[in-house]
């Protein structure tokens, strides 16, 4: 029996979940990307973590988080270079909640998260 796979800590959802070209005319297709492809995208490239940090922050090992993100790259270039649609969505995941034992990170991103006021948190 093959080992279970292990859930991978998401800190946020994308804002936006789908992107298509602006001509749409030659829609040759839709590259789907998971929500862990794109956390990694973020950790790593925008947030410029190293991907030791990246896979810390996941909960994953590095290994884990360079095939993610390597796969996450070729989808990106698939979407750029192929004129393709991306969407965003599904995955082996598990948002990070603040005060979780398991999952608590304290760097969550106030976009997702409303105080206890229900105003957005700012970061």
């Amino acid at each position: 029996m093959p080992r279970p796979r292990k859930f991978r800590k998401v800190c946020c959802m994308p804002q936006s979940t789908q992107f298509e070209p602006v001509d749409g005319e030659n829609n040759p297709g839709v590259v789907t990307m998971t929500v862990e492809e794109y956390e990694t995208i973020r950790l790593i490239d925008y947030e410029g973590l190293m991907q030791e940090e990246c896979a810390e922050s996941m909960n994953v090992a590095r290994t884990t988080v360079q095939r993610i993100y390597n796969d996450a790259r070729k989808k990106v270039a698939e979407f750029l270079v192929g004129g393709k649609g991306l969407r965003i969505e599904g995955g082996d995941f598990r948002l990070c909640e603040d005060g979780s034992d398991e999952f608590g990170c304290g760097k969550c991103h106030g976009q997702r998260h409303a105080n206890r006021n229900g105003k957005p948190q700012s970061k």
